[in-house]
């Protein structure tokens, strides 16, 4: 599925830069920069970040060593917004 159309790529362009590591991209704007472009109209800039946090959550197996230490939890529960936000989304119908 194409992501960004301005610049022209894929989930799975996103997915394939994310390896865990101390290279590995954190943000849309580093995201962009490993495939080689930079944003444009920034309009897919929430559908990367959420692509983020899937893929890594998925390839970095937390050890015990993790914790509440986990920088990739730490950093997926600083995306998701505070429960009243979520309650007004749900309420309006938003998601």
């Amino acid at each position: 599925m194409i992501v960004c159309s301005c610049n022209v790529f894929s989930d799975g362009e996103v997915r394939n830069c994310l390896n865990p590591g101390p290279d590995c991209p954190r943000t849309p704007a580093q995201v962009y920069r490993s495939l080689g472009c930079g944003a444009q109209c920034g309009r897919c800039a929430t559908t990367i970040r959420s692509i983020m946090d899937r893929t890594l959550a998925q390839k970095h197996a937390c050890s015990e060593d993790c914790g509440g230490n986990c920088p990739l939890t730490q950093q997926a529960n600083m995306n998701e917004p505070p429960a009243r936000q979520r309650w007004q989304r749900r309420s309006l119908g938003w998601r």
